[in-house]
């Protein structure tokens, strides 16, 4: 069996994250991939017309009444996500109110902005909390360390959902940070959807890896049966990047893609969002992904597919996608290690 630091430390049995794809919900695909021996993550869900803080402590409750495995979640600290520092302080508050939330809600992803205020907080309100940031560059991954976080997602540019300017991928990222923060507990994300990409990513020094697509395409998840239909005949080719809530962004090719076409610069999204004022005023963007998960308008709606969609070809129960890859990439690597 395959054991790494994340494993060892967070005690799960197979070093395998869901990855966080707010808005859309992933509470019932957590409570899977939990089950299933990894660790699910709950999204950072704006949905429904929901009150977001509320709707999120549903999530980590309906979690915890259906498992008794550890569990993550993801909060987005983006400029335009004014619910994040509300949703910062209560988690702090509902762990020590609920012994089962400070037992089994181990891991705080942030992400989509940077990760000082919540590394400040947390480490005053729940230091034994492990909290992980996003980092899609190396510059990135610097202040995540500097911040005092306790690890590294390194999501390179090939997966799904919102990007970052810089494009790096995740091969040559996983490399750059493992080098220059040996120490770091890191997850590999982006382009891995297979026992063999998952072996790569170990042998690189990732401690885990976190899969989106693949999970999306597995009989557990919420997401609508036309998303999932997509993604098993879909190419590499068949995804491109524009300009989504948050900066650039990688969707499946359909007309709400061909309509946005190419991605604004850095300055002209900043001078877009000051226009804006906060997230209340991006109702039509979140309108594009509601009609997605309520309706299944994967035409005309925003649908987030990373470039692995090229290596599925079905839809897979979770745990055949935990266990059943995990077993198959520790194989991968007995062959390589007897290399002579």
């Amino acid at each position: 069996m395959i054991k790494t630091r994340i494993t060892e430390k967070f005690g799960i049995k197979y070093p395998i994250i869901s990855a966080p794809m707010g808005p859309f919900y992933t509470t019932q695909l957590a409570i899977a991939v939990s089950e299933a021996g990894g660790l699910g993550v709950i999204s950072h869900a704006n949905l429904q017309g929901k009150n977001s803080i509320l709707d999120f402590k549903d999530q980590i409750d309906t979690v915890i009444e259906a498992t008794d495995k550890p569990f993550g979640f993801n909060i987005r600290v983006a400029r335009m996500q004014t619910d994040h520092r509300i949703l910062l302080r209560k988690v702090g508050q509902w762990r020590k109110e609920n012994p089962k939330i400070r037992e089994q809600m181990i891991y705080g992803l942030t992400s989509a902005g940077g990760p000082r205020v919540a590394a400040k907080l947390w480490q005053k309100t729940c230091p034994e909390m492990y909290h992980f940031h996003v980092a899609p560059a190396l510059w990135l991954a610097d202040k995540v360390v500097e911040s005092g976080c306790n690890g590294i997602v390194a999501t390179g540019t090939e997966g799904g959902g919102h990007q970052s300017y810089e494009g790096i991928t995740t091969l040559v990222l996983v490399q750059e940070i493992t080098q220059k923060y040996p120490d770091m507990l890191n997850v590999a994300c982006g382009g891995i959807a297979t026992p063999e990409g998952i072996a790569a990513a170990l042998a690189m020094g990732a401690d885990a890896v976190a899969m989106g697509t693949r999970f999306i395409a597995s009989k557990e998840s919420e997401f609508h049966p036309n998303y999932k239909a997509l993604i098993p005949p879909a190419t590499d080719n068949d995804t491109m990047i524009t300009t989504g809530g948050f900066g650039p962004i990688r969707l499946i090719k359909n007309n709400f893609c061909l309509e946005h076409g190419g991605i604004m610069t850095k300055e002209e999204k900043i001078t877009y969002e000051k226009s804006l004022l906060n997230i209340e005023n991006l109702k039509d963007d979140f309108h594009k992904y509601e009609i997605v998960y309520t309706e299944g308008d994967v035409e005309n709606g925003a649908v987030p597919v990373g470039q692995s969609c090229g290596l599925i070809d079905s839809v897979l129960n979770v745990d055949e996608i935990v266990s059943g890859f995990t077993k198959k990439a520790e194989e991968i690597l007995k062959k390589c290690s007897n290399i002579s």
